[in-house]
């Protein structure tokens, strides 16, 4: 009897990537991409993949996950229930933060962070190290990690217990740049949302609605400014992460027209939703910061990624229960400054993308798969992930462009809600496999708890 060449083999389907649509058929040997091509030798495992279109995994650059606010409120995801949310939607890497709080020694969190994801994630993973506290040991720390393959430094400008000053950041800039990190940023001025935020809660202007103003555009247009400056002093890579506003986007093309190694996303929730939703009665269920902005925003953000300004698309995946657990540690009467911030998004990322840029056409579908999977991989140096390639990864996901479906009030995260609960969308991810392994079939989840891989970052660009 003849040994199976491959372990699978994906017949019959389009396969898709950066550069377009083109049939062909999938070979997979030991959890890779071994052979692409048309009429491949047989696998012990054959999937047919008629009528659908087979693209690479999504990878998420941009989600919390078990991890404890800067506010001091817990997510209410745990790495289990956060990357099995991330499977279902087509996800099949995650890169999440390891939250460095002043008086802790990076090296000690990042290490207990991993050993939360080796028992718990389902998706291949790797971290970003918040550094909220650059004394002490804690840059010798920061060099150690990047050198063992961390090479993601997430900075914040603002909220009391993560934020670093200008000259912390430039120290952290330079460390970076000695041993090859990328370092990421969440760019507001804190002054210019404290100043804000104090005068609203004078006025009696509490609510969710009014989160939008305590966080004006002028706080993320200064920052953004400030750290690409930085950046141009030092010559340290940059990423911006939420870019919200338009003229957020003017800046970074003007600084990347100066020669500024700058990078930059958006996230689901400011593509698909304006200020406006914070209107409704549960409006804290969309609080999230930078906040959503107008229409003309989200139409610069849109264009923005046609043209390659905004490289990313991620989720920002923040979640937090509906009950004193989290949106309302402070109680249901809480004003906007005392309700967490964040939405569930690792789930709906794809489908909301694949419903907008494929089925609808806008972007097209090689877009998609660029700001969803490959430039992701690319950035950040995750070097066998993001495309379907000979050598790859199998993370591979089979979606059918014609299934219709609509959004679940609740879904398989731990969060309790859907911030896009009863959407139709045109698009289903039918079949994951990660790794060559089949983890998402028949609506059946088959992936176990620890299975995911912690990932090194390689020096990229």
């Amino acid at each position: 009897m003849t040994t199976p060449a491959y372990d699978t083999v994906i017949r019959n389907g389009i396969l898709g990537s950066d550069s377009g649509l083109a049939e062909g058929d999938i070979a997979i040997r030991d959890g890779r991409i071994a052979a692409l091509g048309l009429g491949l030798a047989s696998g012990l495992n054959e999937i047919d993949a008629q009528g659908r279109i087979v693209l690479p995994g999504g990878v998420d650059t941009h989600c919390h996950i078990e991890q404890m606010s800067g506010a001091g409120v817990m997510n209410a995801d745990t790495f289990e229930t956060a990357t099995r949310s991330a499977l279902w939607g087509g996800t099949t890497t995650t890169v999440s933060f390891a939250a460095q709080h002043p008086g802790q020694r990076i090296g000690t969190v990042l290490e207990a962070y991993r050993k939360l994801a080796k028992t718990g994630a389902m998706t291949d993973h790797a971290f970003h190290m918040i550094v909220a506290d650059t004394s002490g040991e804690n840059m010798s720390d920061l060099a150690h990690a990047i050198d063992g393959g961390n090479r993601s430094i997430k900075i914040f400008t603002t909220y009391d217990k993560v934020r670093l000053a200008d000259a912390e950041i430039l120290t952290t800039m330079r460390v970076a740049k000695e041993h090859g990190a990328l370092v990421c940023v969440h760019a507001e001025n804190d002054a210019m949302i404290r100043e804000a935020t104090a005068r609203l809660i004078a006025e009696g202007r509490t609510a969710p609605r009014d989160h939008a103003d305590s966080h004006p555009r002028l706080a993320e247009l200064e920052a953004i400014e400030r750290m690409c400056r930085l950046s141009e002093l030092t010559g340290q890579r940059l990423m911006i992460f939420h870019v919200s506003t338009r003229e957020g986007v003017e800046i970074i093309r003007a600084a990347r027209a100066r020669g500024v190694p700058v990078h930059a996303e958006t996230c689901t929730h400011y593509l698909f939703q304006t200020r406006d939703i914070l209107d409704r009665p549960d409006g804290a269920k969309f609080l999230c910061s930078p906040p959503q902005r107008d229409q003309v925003d989200q139409d610069a953000l849109w264009t923005a990624l046609g043209h390659d300004e905004l490289e990313l698309v991620t989720s920002d995946h923040a979640p937090y229960r509906m009950d004193e657990t989290g949106k309302f540690l402070h109680g249901r009467d809480a004003p906007f400054n005392k309700i967490a911030n964040g939405q569930p998004g690792l789930e709906l990322r794809l489908p909301l993308l694949f419903d907008a840029m494929v089925s609808r056409g806008r972007l097209g579908l090689a877009r998609f798969v660029e700001v969803t999977a490959t430039a992701p991989a690319r950035i950040f140096g995750l070097e066998t992930k993001g495309a379907i390639a000979v050598g790859k990864d199998a993370d591979l996901v089979l979606w059918n462009p014609e299934r219709e479906h609509v959004l679940p009030e609740a879904l398989h995260d731990n969060v309790g809600y859907n911030p896009f609960a009863g959407q139709r969308l045109k698009g289903h991810a039918d079949i994951v496999l990660r790794r060559g392994e089949t983890v998402i079939a028949d609506g059946v989840l088959h992936a176990q708890p620890g299975s995911g891989r912690w990932l090194s970052m390689r020096q990229a660009g």
